[in-house]
């Protein structure tokens, strides 16, 4: 910052307060909210002004801050109260972003994204709409943002839920898109549908008369992550086969019942990963929570969850903390 004075006379860098004012930009500032159903879905809304879906949000007031006009715009739009002190990602905007009238003005946006965490059916149910504006609210597939709303807003809705699982803290983004983006973001994941398993959970091995469709393990690194492949074509994750990699003390976890058969699940330790056999997968540890939700579980996600943890705890695994997930290198690792 220019030292400022009144004085004409003085040289150098020094500036008035008014050259100084005049030359800083301006920009709009505004904040949404990003709120998700126990099943992973993103609340969308839709309004009156335009046919694509917006998350819940708004201009910042003057002299208000951005987490405050998160709350009123939430009060406003969803007749919910609500404090939202945690940023999921801070997006620059700028001003030829197509869309905006020239008679606009548009200066180009600061906008903030929140997270409203994950709403209960109860809390969903609260929901009052006022009587103009917003005329409906739903829960969308993560995959499904890019066709509801417009590109810069499906791309930063992305990146912020990308943000909140890592949990690395908020991201910066520019039209959208991370400066420094994760291995969530460069792997594009949560870009296509997840696949549901929404059969209940049984715990223990599955019975020898019931047909077994597909097995996977959570596989266990020392630091109680676990490994998750992710399709490189398509940003797709899932759970790898329980014999993927060497592993030791494998235990039989549980199991979901279809109408197809059994998806098994396995649990044990692994003693490294092997160098990349498929270079369409990247390799990823993550915690369990992590993977949860990035998976399409249906209720019984909490139980299958609970099952993981518990495997851990006889595996004389710690409890990992959320950490952006790490993607392995190519030649593998041992431990």
């Amino acid at each position: 910052m220019p030292q400022l004075t009144d004085d004409p006379g003085r040289t150098g860098t020094w500036m008035t307060p008014q050259e100084y004012g005049a030359s800083r930009a301006t920009l709009w500032t505004a904040a949404v909210v990003l709120v998700t159903d126990p099943d992973g879905r993103v609340l969308v809304q839709s309004v009156d002004y335009r046919a694509d879906r917006l998350l819940p949000g708004g201009a910042v007031d003057a002299g208000e801050s951005p987490a405050a006009a998160a709350a009123r715009e939430m009060r406003e739009e969803l007749g919910v109260e609500g404090h939202y002190p945690y940023g999921l990602a801070v997006d620059w905007i700028p001003a030829d972003t197509p869309g905006f009238p020239p008679e606009m003005g548009f200066p180009g946006e600061i906008l903030h994204v929140y997270d409203g965490g994950t709403w209960t059916p109860e809390r969903i149910r609260s929901v009052r709409l006022p009587a103009q504006e917003v005329t409906g609210i739903d829960f969308a597939e993560p995959a499904d943002l890019t066709a509801l709303m417009e590109p810069a807003d499906a791309r930063r809705a992305l990146s912020a839920l990308r943000a909140r699982i890592s949990g690395g803290g908020p991201a910066l983004l520019e039209a959208g898109r991370p400066t420094t983006p994760s291995a969530l973001d460069r792997l594009g994941v949560l870009r296509s549908p997840r696949t549901p398993q929404h059969g209940a959970w049984t715990p223990g091995p599955v019975p020898a008369h019931l047909p077994v469709r597909e097995r996977s393990g959570w596989l266990f690194a020392p630091d109680g992550r676990v490994l998750l492949l992710v399709a490189r074509a398509t940003g797709a994750v899932h759970l790898p086969s329980p014999t993927a990699e060497p592993a030791v003390a494998a235990l039989a976890l549980g199991y979901r019942r279809t109408d197809r058969g059994a998806l098994a699940r396995t649990a044990a330790r692994l003693t490294g990963v092997s160098p990349t056999a498929d270079a369409a997968y990247a390799r990823l540890l993550a915690t369990p929570e992590q993977v949860r939700e990035l998976s399409d579980w249906g209720p019984a996600g909490h139980h299958e969850l609970a099952a993981v943890h518990t495997a851990r705890a006889r595996l004389s695994l710690p409890a990992p903390p959320r950490t952006p997930p790490t993607e392995l290198p190519e030649h593998g690792v041992r431990w």
